[in-house]
């Protein structure tokens, strides 16, 4: 039984992505019927204070008859995302000389502020 108090069919067919603290599993289920769907599950791993751990999970449920439109707005936003920003991984996780923008920008307590970095409202047009 899964954590709703529902039973799930056994996996026809599954499949593991490990990608960090992230684990994805899709896996093939059969329904009542026999027909087959897909379900792809993300558990991310949460370690605590104490140094216990557990996992939250999400799940998506993926029937046949919307494997095309899925697929298609997939490809599409993956693509979009690579064409944007390519290949590349930028991010504080991935590399080590990350740095956002407020730790680029040390200003000390008494530095005047930059006038690009805020813009001006005027409170007469409101």
């Amino acid at each position: 039984m899964n954590e709703n108090g529902m039973m799930e069919k056994d996996e026809i067919f599954s499949k593991v992505l490990r990608a960090g603290r992230r684990t994805y599993f899709f896996d093939v289920r059969a329904t009542k019927a026999d027909d087959y769907y897909l379900t792809i599950t993300e558990s991310k791993k949460f370690t605590n204070a104490d140094g216990s751990f557990h996992y939250k999970k999400h799940k998506i449920y993926l029937y046949k008859e919307d494997f095309d439109g899925f697929a298609e707005i997939l490809n599409e936003m993956t693509s979009y995302i690579v064409d944007e920003k390519g290949q590349e991984v930028i991010s504080d996780k991935h590399q080590k000389d990350f740095k956002k923008d407020y730790q680029e920008d040390e200003v000390s307590v008494d530095a005047t502020p930059s006038p690009d970095k805020f813009t001006d409202i005027s409170f007469e047009d409101i």
